[in-house]
């Protein structure tokens, strides 16, 4: 019986270093993808969308609380790779790994559900997972890099600003993507005329981000009907893609520094950018989880008639013999 524990234990410890590893090797090929668009403020790396973060939080969803190794990992071999050690890598790492760990444990607080097919659950996502949760490693990454003498104390807000947008946008846009993956399904009996819709919804998304970001007119705002339109057809499955779509699109365009973009500062570029992939993500992710749980709730009414009406019907039979309400005395002396 002990030896039959034992490689119990030594399965379950395998298991989960595969995880750990893997998940570093996921949190670090995020961050050299999300390294291709990062902005330099007041002498500090950081990046309009860092997607790690929403890996991190997706993982620590899906695999518990005991992977966060993996992210501390994937953090410190991330920075292993655009600067040296120094004291300052230390609370960036801490506060990449703290950010999404406390982010999680807010979720479970409030029974957050990775299905994300209620409203709460969306709201949950939005500001406790990103808003509140990276707060952690925006103040702990500027404030080491402050400490550390590598950052001017006039420039830590600044710095502060863009990198929890940054942190906070991979969580909103990041996160819904993966878990609408966990749960996709190719679904069966879809003639090629119905993938037509979809299609034409992912192009009219890129196209039209395209446009509007390169085009000196501040047109941004026309990308919002296609992520309703996306909400409302496909719910998150549509919604998700759609604002991972506009997010990668417009930060092209601001590094570039082209069209809405070309005039103005890095800070006001920022404010900008933040403000159009905040909003596109929060209206898609919102408005996808109440049309989800009023189809949910559409459903549950349907089934609960559809039980409701078997019940009456075989209650009905053993009743064909009887009247309803039964008869009175009187009734019965003077009936027949």
């Amino acid at each position: 019986m002990a030896a039959v524990v034992r490689n119990e234990e030594i399965r379950r410890l395998t298991a989960t270093g595969l995880q750990i590893l893997a998940v570093a090797a996921v949190y670090f090929a995020a961050g050299r993808l999300g390294l291709l668009q990062q902005v330099v403020v007041a002498g500090a790396k950081v990046t309009p969308l860092w997607p790690p973060t929403g890996i991190a939080l997706t993982c620590l969803l899906l695999l518990g609380v005991g992977i966060w190794p993996g992210i501390t990992l994937g953090a410190f071999l991330v920075i292993a790779t655009i600067g040296s050690f120094n004291p300052a890598t230390v609370g960036i790492v801490v506060g990449n790994t703290l950010a999404p760990v406390c982010a999680l444990l807010m979720l479970r607080r409030v029974g957050f559900r990775v299905e994300l097919d209620r409203l709460r659950d969306g709201v949950a996502l939005v500001f406790l997972g990103a808003f509140a949760g990276m707060l952690i490693s925006a103040t702990m990454g500027a404030g080491s890099l402050v400490l550390e003498g590598s950052l001017p104390t006039s420039a830590f807000w600044h710095t502060w600003a863009a990198w929890w947008t940054g942190d906070a946008m991979g969580v909103l846009v990041i996160t819904p993507l993966l878990l609408v993956i966990r749960e996709a399904r190719l679904p069966r009996g879809i003639g090629l005329y119905q993938w037509a819709e979809p299609a034409a919804l992912l192009a009219g998304t890129a196209v039209v981000t395209l446009v509007v970001s390169r085009t000196s007119l501040d047109l941004l705002f026309l990308v919002f009907p296609l992520l309703i339109w996306a909400a409302l057809r496909f719910q998150l499955a549509g919604a998700a893609p759609c604002v991972l779509l506009v997010s990668v699109i417009t930060i092209s365009a601001a590094t570039d520094h082209v069209g809405p973009f070309a005039e103005h500062g890095l800070l006001a570029i920022m404010v900008t950018l933040q403000g159009l992939n905040g909003a596109a993500a929060l209206t898609a992710l919102l408005l996808a989880a109440i049309i989800t749980e009023r189809k949910s709730t559409y459903r549950r009414i349907q089934q609960a008639c559809t039980e409701l009406a078997e019940v009456v019907a075989r209650l009905a039979p053993g009743e064909a013999g009887h009247r309803w309400p039964p008869a009175e005395d009187g009734d019965r002396r003077t009936g027949g």
